[in-house]
């Protein structure tokens, strides 16, 4: 079973902004056929235009639709669902405030953004996004070293005073603030220059260092974007993020790192399995 946040916002009274912002000009093909792969059932009490915004937003997070498809234009769309215009109108309308697509003139509607979707495994984000060709860029806020404050110290296991690497980044794919990242971590594991940060994922560099990742504790929650967070994400005030904290450990059990993350819930998802009896 898969859990992932499906919730988006989009800040009121304001158009959503192109989102295509690093994609290839040239309109990708894709095999998916609104005409062939949507189906309506007129007796369900769903609406239907509901019914088809959550197909092509179904094919848009799968990737069946990628950034760049076009859907074509609402009335070749309505002709080939047998839906009025109107309904059309309506389910792309939702599509294009939730900011999966845009309406082009004399082109249709076209796909421009794709959600991040993200397994839960000891991995970096910056990593993550590389292997799904998203096209990673960190900014970086602070670099430097702190003493360990009580709560620090306790969470790392490190004695109260300890110098700790400080980082905050923010991490973003195809151009767009996804990310606003915390981490800390003991001072005498590693002291990266920011530019440095800006290429490499923080776990590549430990790994880089000789540092063995092998656990992790993580929890996962949610809050509402505050100032901070909507000038760097991107995010209206009050807008849903994911949070997610981690304690992740060397071999020998000893905490290398803390992370505490805040991530845009329409822009981010977290994947989990899990199994059954037997």
């Amino acid at each position: 079973m898969r859990v992932a946040s499906t919730q988006r916002s989009s800040s009121p009274g304001r158009s959503p902004r192109n989102r295509s912002s690093g994609a290839s000009t040239r309109v990708p093909e894709s095999s998916w056929d609104p005409a062939g792969e949507i189906t309506v059932d007129h007796s369900s009490p769903v609406p239907l235009y509901y019914q088809v915004a959550s197909q092509i937003e179904a094919a848009i997070d799968s990737g069946d639709l990628p950034v760049g498809a076009r859907l074509g234009n609402e009335i070749d769309l309505a002709g080939s669902l047998g839906l009025s215009r109107p309904t059309v109108r309506q389910a792309i309308g939702s599509l294009v405030d939730k900011g999966l697509v845009v309406r082009r003139r004399g082109a249709g509607t076209q796909v421009v953004f794709n959600r991040v979707k993200r397994s839960l495994e000891l991995s970096s984000l910056f990593d993550d996004l590389a292997a799904v060709d998203q096209q990673p860029t960190t900014r970086v806020l602070v670099n430097e070293v702190r003493s360990a404050t009580d709560e620090m110290a306790h969470r790392l296991g490190v004695a109260e005073g300890t110098e700790l690497l400080f980082l905050e980044r923010v991490r973003s794919a195809r151009g767009e603030p996804i990310a606003r990242m915390c981490n800390y971590l003991p001072a005498t594991l590693i002291q990266p220059s920011s530019a440095l940060l800006e290429e490499r994922g923080l776990y590549q560099l430990l790994r880089g260092e000789g540092v063995r990742l092998h656990a992790a504790h993580q929890s996962i929650g949610a809050r509402v974007a505050e100032q901070a967070d909507s000038e760097l994400l991107e995010e209206p005030v009050g807008a849903a993020l994911l949070t997610m904290d981690r304690l992740t450990y060397d071999q020998g059990g000893t905490v290398v790192e803390y992370g505490s993350h805040v991530y845009r819930a329409s822009r981010y998802s977290f994947d989990l399995s899990l199994r059954g009896d037997g």
